[in-house]
């Protein structure tokens, strides 16, 4: 019998429950994410893990409300601090946006308008929110461009964002995510096309702004090691669905989904130049044609019958530590679960 003592579990900032988003195309309303859950506490960072077109992206979009036209929420529930934003207007969601929910873009020179200087595209934040003048606008920027590590900020605020490296860009758009010290930061591959020193830099400027602000992440990414380093929590998507999730230590030390097991075998950790690479074999499927079973058949080593028949439900595995009770969840912890027919199995193979 599980126990968990409630008292001792804080509220998540964020608890997204049976999300699924719709998408039409010209072959018809495919469903780009399927029945996902999961939870985002304060002080951590959970990472949303998969290949591209797995819908994270799409999960991040629909929760910071910014789908394309052509999607839309089709149920589900996404409570960040107690509102359901599901449930509310195009309005009401403006006004969350930046006090409450704060979201980094991978493509920063996309994201930043060209023609504004970026001390304007930070005050407007404070102009709209909080109603400062122009002045005390430009002010507030300095201050956060200050802030996330920008270099001279009183002589750069007036600068544009093509005047920037693609680091400094990246800085900007943090500082105008985390502006009104949202309670929730989305990162969608904030690491995108910046070298590697760049990146490090970037990963660690968000942790130190987490910890200082208490600030839940939800990170987005296909990059296991950023995922080993920075995230406490990880949820692992595959054709739109959850497939696994848990703390990382645990997934990553005894993953019980084979599709996180191949994810985490294709890191070339002991490669010698000349030998075979460990890939997963084959694609994931196209949304107009998923599966009725497991969404994984098509490419699982351990595939049976009942994959192709019954679609397994994502439920709590037993600890594979040797020292834990079985069904016993201690307070604080994120419990693993898997949506595998065999997950037990797989913990011995």
């Amino acid at each position: 019998m599980s126990t968990i003592d409630t008292a001792s579990t804080p509220s998540p900032v964020l608890d997204v429950k049976g999300l699924s988003v719709t998408l039409r195309t010209p072959r018809g309303t495919v469903r780009a994410v399927n029945n996902v859950s999961f939870q985002a506490q304060a002080g951590k960072t959970l990472a949303l893990l998969g290949e591209s077109g797995c819908g994270k992206s799409m999960t991040a979009k629909a929760i910071a409300g910014l789908l394309d036209p052509v999607a839309e929420v089709e149920e589900g529930q996404m409570i960040l601090d107690g509102q359901d934003l599901a449930t509310m207007t195009a309005r009401q969601r403006r006004k969350v946006a930046g006090p409450q929910l704060g979201i980094v873009f991978q493509d920063a020179l996309t994201a930043l308008n060209p023609v504004y200087k970026v001390g304007t595209q930070l005050g407007e934040a404070f102009r709209i929110h909080q109603k400062l003048s122009a002045r005390q606008a430009r002010s507030k920027a300095v201050e956060l461009m200050q802030r996330v590590g920008i270099p001279e900020p009183e002589s750069r605020v007036d600068a544009y964002p093509h005047q920037f490296s693609g680091g400094m860009r990246q800085r900007i758009l943090i500082a105008m995510a985390v502006a009104l010290n949202p309670s929730l930061l989305i990162a969608d591959e904030p690491t995108t096309a910046l070298d590697v020193t760049i990146q490090a830099q970037i990963m660690a400027l968000l942790r130190s702004l987490r910890e200082e602000n208490n600030l839940a992440v939800v990170l987005i990414t296909h990059d296991l090691a950023v995922v080993a380093e920075e995230a406490d929590t990880v949820a692992v998507m595959y054709a739109g669905n959850v497939v696994e999730t848990g703390t990382v230590a645990e997934v990553f030390a005894n993953p019980r989904h084979p599709y996180t097991r191949g994810l985490l075998e294709s890191v070339p950790v002991d490669a010698v130049r000349g030998s075979t690479l460990s890939s997963i074999p084959g694609n994931p499927p196209e949304l107009h044609n998923v599966p009725s079973g497991c969404v994984y058949q098509s490419r699982c080593p351990l595939v049976q019958e009942v994959c192709r028949i019954t679609r397994p439900e994502l439920l709590p595995v037993r600890p594979a530590s040797a020292t834990a009770a079985p069904g016993v969840h201690h307070p604080g912890t994120v419990a693993q679960a898997a949506a595998c027919h065999f997950s037990e199995e797989l913990a011995h193979v």
